[in-house]
């Protein structure tokens, strides 16, 4: 059972995520922030609560494994993996810039601590499939996790894999959907409809589960209850709000795909400054 201390600091970790993905995007000036911060308290859930990681060493043998499927929210990742220890946090300047190991969308040969490079939307279950398979085969325990977008369901082969993960009854495997419900286009909604999303995965095999993505006792209440499903995988459908944390971010299109201005960082700064105030 988490303690209210840890889910405090979860929600601290949150609030500096955040922080760091709008310094990183208004840096680069490109990027994603609005779908970086709507998984904002995922990330922090995974990366400083749940998963066995150790950033000393990325190939410990016994760590589980992240897939960030919705590779364009690679920042959110990268400041959660500089807060832990995976490299210092002065290279997240480095967001996007020529050379630089943090890249737009994640890539697993420049940058330690990447399973798997991702960006091409819907190919990031298939790759989790694939672990999960080989995992087995090698009779590992080690599991594997990872975000999708809501838009990202809208791609055949998340569905070719969803079939394949509960075909193969793989119990080692937990993802993540993030259901903010935008898209760089428009509302998933409108651009096309992925509901009723529970009745689609639980008619592929799936277990099923949904939370708001931005409770952390719900999200790791669920995550724990994963740890009891046998003989298939599981997705947790969060719901959440693009562009979270930040008010004229929040459920905005415009910040899909580009940063703030200079003069809107220092407002949104300040907002998640009094919103780290207010968690104590």
């Amino acid at each position: 059972m988490i303690t209210k201390d840890e889910i405090h600091e979860i929600l601290t970790k949150a609030c500096i995520v955040r922080s760091h993905v709008l310094d990183m995007t208004c840096a680069a000036k490109s990027g994603h922030p609005g779908g970086s911060l709507s998984i904002a308290e995922i990330i922090s859930t995974l990366y400083f609560y749940w998963l066995k990681l150790d950033p000393k060493n990325p190939k410990w043998e016994e760590r589980d494994y992240f897939v960030l499927a919705k590779g364009h929210a690679a920042p959110a990742q990268y400041a959660a993996m500089a807060e832990r220890g995976f490299f210092p946090l002065d290279y997240l300047k480095t967001l996007r810039q020529l050379g630089s190991k943090l890249q737009g969308h994640p890539d697993r040969r420049s940058l330690p601590g990447i399973e798997m490079t991702t960006g091409s939307l819907g190919q990031g279950l298939s790759v989790m499939v694939g672990m999960g398979l080989g995992l087995r085969l090698n009779k590992k325990k080690n599991r594997i996790y990872g975000v999708l977008g809501d838009g990202e369901c809208q791609e055949g082969q998340v569905w070719e894999a969803a079939m394949a993960a509960s075909h193969f009854k793989l119990d080692n495997l937990v993802i993540f959907v993030d259901k903010n419900q935008l898209q760089i286009d428009g509302s998933t909604k409108d651009i096309m409809n992925i509901d009723p999303l529970a009745d689609k995965w639980a008619s592929f095999g799936w277990q099923v589960f949904e939370v708001d993505g931005h409770n952390i006792m719900e999200i790791v209440s669920t995550l724990e209850k994963t740890e009891k499903i046998k003989g298939k995988p599981c997705v947790i459908i969060a719901n959440t709000v693009k562009g979270k944390g930040v008010s004229f971010m929040e459920n905005q299109l415009c910040f899909h795909g580009a940063p703030c201005t200079d003069e809107q960082l220092v407002k949104a700064k300040q907002e998640i400054k009094e919103t780290r105030g207010k968690i104590g």
